[in-house]
């Protein structure tokens, strides 16, 4: 079957073209600055149809659209829904009700969506959604102490994100090191971070939690805060909700911290070149991954294997050697030459460490096409 995978981003449209299950990529692409200035194209419509025409053809890695099987989409926020299924109208109404929690990834997702069903009509398309892997959490890790209702009546509850590129970083994992009772931490870092906790290919824990705006510091999104520091603020600055929430999802983070980029490249260089906050940016970013790692050490009652992935986790040796310092007495040691001088897939721990760290590039897509094969499989049967 040949799968039509797209990465939709707020402004951003990448899709990969496999065909399952063999798993070879036939054609990829991408477009940046969506319905922006001097971007190619002006809306997710207009990109769909860009996309269409440049895999399907003489020529081209298809033949036609027929040759299409399913599209299959990372859903990122769907409330209580979080099984792999077939899109329909129940799903797309969860993903409109949980928008606020992902505002930057449900309204193209679903733009893309709808978009999808106009130009492939008849093709299945199938919803991978994000928080799937966490399902099989502790209610006790999922609960947050507010009144009990909040949880019953309004899903608010810890929900966890980044599933597709946790999962895969534990499948490949667990692959290398030829055994399935593994004791794992994903760090996927990038321009949205987050760590999750693995225990015999389960998650049992995520440093996200309601929204994608939670957990570690992200590129301009909040990270963790105090709720009563928000609801200060909101007096202080004579806001409502849907202003704070903007703050709090496009102007903090990283971005904020540094008052200039939250982009991990401009931060290294001005830190390098003496600017304070870029330097605390950094800090905190690392502080709050080791607070994670620290937590989901003891959770796990040890660990077998740390990984790296995403933009930061894959190209940044000084966070890496920042997020791992002094740990030796865990047995995690990094090799200091080898955490410098790698470039993609490869272990980094020194030959003394009992924990094994290495650095897993991220392959989504490719969760997200054996998910999608599976739905279309069952649900023809």
């Amino acid at each position: 079957m040949k799968c039509l995978i797209p990465n939709i981003g707020s402004t951003s449209f990448k899709y990969r073209v496999l065909d399952m299950p063999a798993e070879s990529v036939l054609a990829e692409g991408r477009f940046e600055r969506i319905g922006q200035p001097g971007g190619e194209c002006a809306d997710y419509p207009a990109a769909i149809r860009k996309c269409i025409a440049s895999i399907a053809g003489d020529g081209k890695a298809l033949n036609n659209l027929s040759e299409i099987g399913a599209v299959g989409f990372k859903v990122v926020h769907a409330g209580p829904l979080n099984n792999s299924q077939l899109i329909d109208d129940e799903l797309l109404a969860a993903m409109e009700e949980f928008t606020f929690f992902a505002p930057a990834h449900n309204p193209p997702y679903i733009a893309a969506i709808q978009a999808f069903r106009q130009e492939l009509p008849g093709v299945p398309l199938v919803a991978v959604i994000d928080t799937a892997p966490y399902r099989f959490m502790d209610e006790a890790a999922t609960t947050y102490a507010v009144p009990y209702e909040w949880r019953e009546q309004f899903g608010i509850r810890r929900y966890g994100f980044h599933g597709a590129s946790h999962r895969a970083a534990n499948e490949h994992t667990s692959a290398l090191l030829g055994r399935k009772n593994l004791r794992h931490i994903s760090c996927h870092l990038g321009g949205s971070s987050s760590v999750a906790a693995f225990r015999d290919g389960v998650a049992i824990d995520t440093s996200f939690g309601a929204s994608p705006q939670s957990g570690l510091p992200q590129n301009n999104r909040v990270g963790d805060l105090d709720s009563f520091a928000v609801l200060r603020m909101m007096k202080k600055l004579n806001v409502g909700p849907h202003e704070m929430a903007r703050i709090l999802g496009s102007q903090s983070g990283l971005a904020g911290i540094s008052g200039t980029s939250g982009d991990m490249r401009d931060l290294e260089q001005a830190a390098a070149a003496g600017s304070k906050q870029a330097r605390l940016a950094l800090d905190v970013l690392s502080r709050a991954i080791r607070h994670y790692v620290g937590a989901f050490l003891l959770e796990l009652g040890g660990v077998d294997a740390i990984t790296f992935s995403g933009g930061i986790g894959e190209n940044s040796a000084e966070v890496r050697a920042a997020v791992l310092k002094n740990l030796s007495g865990f047995g995690i040691e990094l090799d200091e030459n080898k955490n410098r001088a790698a470039s993609g897939l490869g272990a980094i721990s020194s030959e003394n460490s009992a924990v094994k760290i290495l650095i897993v590039p991220a392959n989504e897509e490719l969760i997200v096409a054996r998910e999608t094969v599976k739905v279309v499989v069952e649900a023809r049967e």
